[in-house]
């Protein structure tokens, strides 16, 4: 079990949900984890929205050692929209807290999905491994993506084409880039509760900048 933290106040860029195993005086990995459009909110009493679809539902029943940070997108806006925004955000995450530099993980569903192709193509050299959840991303500069990638997509989503993955992953495939995409056969768009499980987290933890560099 994992203790749950509510920061809320001016000093952030977001509002944000923090998960953190009881060793703090360690370096630890990071996992940045972007909500859906579902979840957008003011910071205040709609906070607890960001835990609805991702690492939330597991961390009562597993025990890591990382840091996952939960932040909240405004209800007026998209990830997309405030890149700038959320990049200096996880830098100042990173220079706030204990960070393992060469484990930083990004990751997202649906809106958060294209927030997580879009943040990691505009700065890919922050992420040791990223994980895109029913989202999608510019095809045509997917080359720069050189961190190992898993997208995750439901075949009959009727809210994101599975076609925004597919053109991802074909890109990457061209590049010759460290991709795997999990197609979820007759699944729609609400696959985050089945996608955000130990496997992924571990699978995310597993990745290293310096392994992957050297």
């Amino acid at each position: 079990m994992m203790n749950r933290i509510e920061h809320k106040g001016s000093k952030w860029k977001f509002p944000f949900v923090e998960y953190v195993c009881d060793n703090k005086e360690e370096k630890l990995p990071l996992i940045i984890q972007l909500h859906g459009a579902g979840e957008r909110g003011n910071g205040e009493d709609d906070l607890k929205l960001v835990d609805v679809w991702g690492f939330s539902n597991i961390l009562n029943d597993v025990s890591v050692g990382c840091r996952i940070i939960m932040p909240q997108c405004p209800k007026d806006t998209f990830w997309v929209a405030k890149l700038e925004s959320l990049i200096k955000f996880i830098e100042q995450i990173i220079k706030e807290y204990n960070v393992d530099e060469n484990r930083i993980y990004l990751t997202g569903f649906s809106m958060g999905g294209y927030g997580t192709w879009y943040t990691a193509i505009a700065r890919p050299d922050l992420f040791a491994a990223i994980a895109p959840v029913s989202g999608g991303g510019m095809a045509w500069n997917a080359e720069v993506l050189n961190m190992p990638v898993w997208a995750f997509h439901g075949s009959d989503d009727d809210v994101v084409s599975v076609l925004q993955s597919e053109e991802m992953v074909e890109s990457m495939k061209k590049s010759g880039r460290n991709i795997k995409f999990s197609n979820l056969e007759g699944r729609g768009h609400n696959i985050g509760k089945e996608v955000f499980n130990e496997e992924l987290l571990n699978w995310l933890l597993s990745n290293t900048k310096e392994i992957q560099e050297a």
